[in-house]
């Protein structure tokens, strides 16, 4: 009952700093407005979808306590990899990890008690069959809980690109990013009426948002988050032989708005969307 007493950490332990280090700071103002809201009981049945490398996940199992069982559903191997050696250090023992997707849940039906999702589920490939998934393993009753950016997402870099685009008249292009933005981000209004359809009450909608504050465009282009995350799908945009120079009128035009404002940013507006089954 006391083994929280062994505190004999080592901390130039290589293993330690490697895992200490372990919350992403895209995932990390979702998430904590995530946890603020979650339902804590105890010993129940919990799922978290897209834990990616191991938050909320971890942190969940935690504060749930030992007593209860926290299911963990990502298909990104490297991710889950870390994730992992994240549960072994801690010494976690109510988490289980499944590699695999939202679509498709090895779960028994009305077994689950929470379903959490950080800023994943809204980046299914099948959201339809995933939500159907959801509704099909959480009991009734059971909170439903999943945070998600909205369509006016780093509106700042958008509104700038499609100037350039439309300048150039690349109208074609300018359609592309609309599905883009479409894609990634749906509609709050069809999202909360597609949660719904899958007999699920919306108890409340939390909104809120961040920002990301660079020197200028140039600087945003080069932050290691925005070259994982964001370019390849900008790039998609535009014609493949035309990438340079529509990306340099990109950054010239919003190195010239950050010398205007004094500052260059992304805003990423969210929500909290809290629902129940029915």
């Amino acid at each position: 009952m006391t083994d929280y007493l062994k505190t004999d950490w080592d901390y130039n332990a290589e293993r330690l700093v490697e895992v200490f280090d372990e919350l992403p700071l895209w995932a990390a103002p979702f998430g904590l407005r995530l946890l603020d809201n979650i339902k804590y009981k105890k010993g129940i049945k919990a799922v978290d979808i897209g834990f990616g490398a191991g938050f909320p996940l971890t942190e969940i199992a935690m504060r749930l306590g030992k007593n209860a069982k926290v299911y963990g559903i990502d298909l990104w191997d490297g991710a889950v990899d870390r994730a992992e050696k994240k549960i072994d250090f801690y010494n976690i023992k109510n988490i289980e990890i499944i590699r695999g997707t939202a679509a498709d849940i090895p779960l028994p039906n009305n077994t689950i008690d929470l379903i959490v999702s950080n800023n994943g589920l809204n980046n299914v490939t099948d959201l339809d069959k995933s939500l159907s998934e959801c509704a099909r393993i959480i009991k009734k009753r059971g909170q439903f809980i999943q945070t998600m950016n909205l369509n006016d997402t780093m509106i700042e870099f958008y509104s700038v690109m499609e100037k350039v685009l439309l300048d150039l008249k690349l109208t074609d292009s300018v359609s592309k990013m609309q599905n883009h933005i479409h894609k990634k981000r749906k509609p709050l209004d069809k999202y909360l009426d597609l949660i719904e359809s899958h007999k699920f009450s919306i108890e409340n909608v939390i909104h809120d948002k961040f920002e990301y504050k660079f020197v200028d465009g140039t600087t945003m282009f080069n932050h290691y988050f925005i070259r994982l995350a964001c370019i390849d799908g900008w790039k998609e945009i535009v014609p493949d032989n035309r990438q340079k120079e529509i990306f340099v009128l990109i950054e010239e035009n919003l190195n010239k708005k950050a010398l205007t404002d004094g500052i260059m940013k992304l805003s990423v507006p969210f929500v909290v969307i809290d629902a129940e089954k029915q």
